[in-house]
């Protein structure tokens, strides 16, 4: 179990790890751990990037701090995901036309101007 959530984790680093060194901006943490299926808050983040020991602010995170840290918040079950009903509301109130279904252009307005 531990090697499979190892590797989930280590997956998910990587997508955000553009340049291929083991290394993420700090600003991506949160995006990498609700990537994950947990739903920290702002504040419980920043508790985990303390616990990652980053050296500088603004700085990046290593893979070898990132790791154990974000392993046993996925043993410990600490965040538990949002109810999938509080999801679907969500998605309803951005369903104007109540057709089923949210344009791209829809989404990307919502994301960046509302």
């Amino acid at each position: 179990l531990v090697a499979e959530i190892k590797k989930k984790v280590t997956e998910a680093f990587e997508v955000f790890d553009r340049e291929s060194n083991e290394t993420v901006d700090v600003r991506e943490i949160g995006c990498i751990i609700r990537s994950l299926g947990c739903f920290p808050s702002e504040a419980e983040i920043q508790e985990l990037i303390e616990k990652m020991e980053v050296e500088e602010v603004g700085g990046f995170v290593h893979l070898e701090k990132f790791l154990p840290v974000v392993t046993k918040v996925l043993l410990d079950r600490r965040f538990r995901p949002i109810p999938e009903d509080v999801i679907l509301h969500a998605f309803e109130a951005l369903d104007e036309n109540k057709c089923g279904y949210i344009t791209k252009e829809d989404l990307v307005k919502y994301l960046t101007e509302e």
